[in-house]
C-alpha cells in the first residue's frame, strides 16, 4: 500500500484497480455522481467511508487495497454505502508466500545523523531522564511521591536532566509467581531499567508481592550500581522512610546524569516504535504509508523500526511473510498469529473485536480492513526478525514485536525492547505521550489536524488534499524524527504527557 505516490483532490479515492469500493474524500450526499467511477451514490457516504463501485453478491469477498477486507452479508449494488450493515469479517486462507518480496536495501550516498547522548556502554539516548519504577501497584504511590519531590525548581540545578519520571502500574501481585505473566512484567521492568533514555533508575517494591525484587534482579540479570538502586518498603521501614531513601538515591544520581552533552551520531542509533491509534478510513491512505516511507529511509540509514499490535496485523500478516528474510522469521510471526487466535478463543472473544467504535465511526469496518492499512506503517523493506513482548530488539532494520493492539500496552513493550522514539498515527485524535521516549503524532486528515493542532505534530491529510505525496510526507516525517531525536520537543512533550502511559501487558488470571 505504501507505493501510492500522490492522490489528486477528488470526491473519492481509488486505491487499487481490483477494488470493489472507493473511499469518500469528503462527505457525499445521496445522488452525487462520481464521474471517475461512473456511479451515483444511492446512500449518503461520510468522509473516509466506502462507496461500492461494483456489484458484490451476498457471501462474496469485498476488496480494498486489492485485498479482501470482508464478505458481503447481503447483495451490494454500485452506489451503496459499504460498512457494518452489509460487510462482515470471515476467516479465509491466505498465501504466505514467504520471502517473495525480499529485496536488497539501497544504502544512501550520505549517512544521516542527529545529536544524541552517547552512554558509557556505547548505546545512544534521545532523552535524559531518571526513572522511578514500581514492582507492584502497592508501591505505586511511594514511586509517585519520590518523583513529585523533583519539581522544576529542584531540577533547575541540573538543566541537562529532562525530568524524574514515575512509572507505575496495576499489576505485580495476585498473579502466578512463575509463568508467562510474571516473565513479561519482569522483562518489561528490566527493559525500562536498562533503557538508554534513563541516566538512572530507582526500583521500589513493597516486599510481599509476587514480583519479588530479588527474583526480578536474578531473572533479568540486573545488579545494583550507582545509577540503579532498589528499595523494598517493608525492609526500609515503610512509606516515609522509603520515600526519603529513594529521594536521596535520586539526588546522588543527578550530578552524573547532568554531566552529559549531545554529540553528532549516525541515524542508525534510532529505533522507532510504530503505532496507530484512533484510526480512521484515511489511516491506510495517508499517515500510515507516509510513516512507512519514513521507515524505509531510516532502514536505509541503518536504523530500526518496530511494527507491533499483532491483533491489528491479523488478516494482513501474509503481506509481512512475503517480506520475511527466512522461513524461520516467517514462522515466528505465524506462531504469534496462531497464539492470538487461541488466546481470543480461550477468552470467548474474536479477532474481529477490533476495530473499536471510534475506528468504525471513522470508516473502518473489519479487522481485515484495519490491518491492511496498519501494516503500511512498516514500509516496504525486509522483515528481518520477530520478537516477543518487551524482548530486547537487537536486529537492525524492519522488525516485528508481538503486542496487544491497545496503544499504551503495545508501546510499553516497544520501549522496553529499546525504542528510543515513537511515531504514532491517528485519525480520530489520540493524545498520546511517552516517557522516556518522545512521541511524534501524525494526523491522517486535515480537519482533525486543524481541530487538534496542539496535539498533532504533522498533518498527513495534505496527501488527500493533493498538495503533497506520500514520499514527500515520508521525508518530512524522517526529518522531524532527526530533530526530535536531537532534543526538539514533540507536541506531547510540550504538554507534559507521558508519565501515566507505562502499562505492561497483564496476561493470565488475577488471583
Amino acid at each position: 500500500m505504501s507505493n501510492v505516490v500522490s492522490l489528486v483532490r477528488r470526491p473519492t479515492l481509488r486505491l487499487s484497480p481490483a477494488d470493489d469500493v472507493v473511499i469518500a474524500a469528503k462527505p457525499l450526499s445521496a445522488g452525487t455522481v462520481v464521474d471517475a467511477e461512473g456511479v451515483a451514490c444511492t446512500d449518503a457516504i461520510p468522509a473516509g467511508h466506502k462507496l461500492a463501485v461494483r456489484a458484490v453478491a451476498k457471501g462474496q469477498p469485498v476488496r480494498r487495497y486489492g485485498q479482501i477486507i470482508g464478505f458481503a452479508t447481503q447483495d451490494i449494488a454500485p452506489g451503496q454505502h459499504v460498512h457494518s450493515h452489509n460487510l462482515a469479517f470471515e476467516t479465509f486462507e491466505r498465501d504466505y508466500a514467504v520471502g517473495v518480496d525480499v529485496k536488497p536495501v539501497e544504502k544512501p550516498a550520505e549517512q544521516a545523523s542527529f545529536m544524541g547522548i552517547v552512554r558509557p556502554d556505547g548505546r545512544v539516548a534521545t532523552r535524559n531522564y531518571i526513572g522511578v519504577i514500581s514492582t507492584v501497584n502497592c508501591s505505586a504511590s511511594v514511586s509517585k511521591f519520590v518523583a513529585a519531590h523533583f519539581t522544576p525548581e529542584v531540577l533547575a540545578e541540573f538543566p541537562n536532566v529532562d525530568g524524574v519520571v514515575p512509572l507505575t502500574h496495576s499489576s505485580g501481585c495476585g498473579m502466578d509467581s512463575a509463568g508467562a505473566g510474571i516473565d513479561i512484567l519482569r522483562r518489561t521492568i528490566a527493559g525500562y531499567g536498562r533503557h538508554p533514555n534513563f541516566a538512572g533508575v530507582v526500583i521500589i517494591g513493597l516486599g510481599c508481592e509476587a514480583n519479588q525484587m530479588d527474583a526480578l534482579f536474578q531473572a533479568q540479570q540486573m545488579k545494583e550500581n550507582a545509577q540503579l538502586k532498589a528499595f523494598v518498603m517493608q525492609t526500609t521501614g515503610g512509606t516515609r522512610k522509603t520515600v526519603e531513601a529513594a529521594i536521596a538515591a535520586v539526588k546522588e544520581m543527578l550530578p552524573k546524569a547532568n554531566d552529559i552533552r549531545r554529540e553528532r551520531v549516525p541515524a542508525s542509533h534510532i529505533t522507532i516504535g510504530l503505532q496507530c491509534g484512533g484510526s480512521d478510513g484515511y489511516s491506510g491512505i495517508t499517515a500510515n504509508p507516509a510513516l512507512g516511507a519514513a521507515c524505509d529511509i531510516l532502514v536505509a540509514h541503518g536504523g530500526t523500526v518496530i511494527l507491533s499490535e499483532t491483533p491489528e496485523v491479523y488478516g494482513a500478516e501474509h503481506l509481512l511473510t512475503r517480506r520475511a528474510v527466512s522461513q524461520e522469521v516467517a514462522d515466528k510471526l505465524i506462531r504469534r498469529i496462531k497464539w492470538w487466535e487461541d488466546y481470543t478463543a480461550r477468552n470467548h472473544g474474536s479477532m474481529d473485536n477490533n476495530p473499536s467504535p471510534g475506528n468504525k465511526a471513522g470508516g473502518l469496518t473489519t479487522i481485515l480492513e484495519k490491518s491492511l492499512g496498519a501494516v503500511a506503517k512498516g514500509g516496504t523493506t525486509n522483515l528481518v526478525d520477530v520478537y516477543e513482548y518487551a524482548e530486547p530488539v537487537t536486529a537492525k532494520g524492519f522488525v516485528f514485536m508481538d503486542t496487544p493492539g491497545y496503544d499504551p500496552v503495545s508501546i510499553t513493550g516497544q520501549v522496553a525492547g529499546g525504542a528510543n522514539m515513537v511515531v504514532f498515527t491517528t485519525g480520530r485524535g489520540s493524545c498520546y505521550g511517552c516517557k522516556p521516549s518522545p512521541s511524534i503524532k501524525l494526523a491522517t486528515n486535515t480537519p482533525m489536524y486543524e481541530r487538534m493542532v496542539e496535539d498533532m505534530d504533522i498533518n498527513c491529510g495534505t496527501i488527500v488534499d493533493g498538495s503533497t505525496s506520500v514520499q514527500e510526507k515520508g521525508r518530512e516525517i524522517f526529518e522531524m524524527v532527526l530533530r526530535v531525536a536531537s532534543g526538539e520537543h514533540s507536541k506531547s512533550e510540550a504538554l507534559g504527557i507521558g508519565s501515566e502511559e507505562f502499562i505492561p501487558w497483564s496476561i493470565g488470571a488475577v488471583m
